[in-house]
């Protein structure tokens, strides 16, 4: 039979149940990750720079982050 005292069974209880938390997050965020995804709408490339961004908020001209040119879709 095994022996344990109380600050040994103490410290495999928070091991496993930290690594019980651990696993279901990264299960989460795998499982986040695979819902995300970009509207081809809302990717914009400046004419000018040649900068690539994400703009949702005006559908015709957008203004560009890095050298604040407009553009037009």
């Amino acid at each position: 039979m095994i022996n344990l005292d109380f600050y040994s069974s103490l410290a495999i209880f928070i091991i496993i149940f930290l690594t019980l938390i651990l696993g279901l997050w990264i299960f989460s965020a795998k499982a986040r990750d695979k819902k995300i995804s970009l509207d081809e709408r809302f990717i914009w490339h400046c004419a000018v720079c040649t900068y690539a961004y994400v703009n949702t908020r005006e559908p015709a001209i957008s203004v560009c982050p890095r050298c604040g040119s407009y553009n037009k879709k």
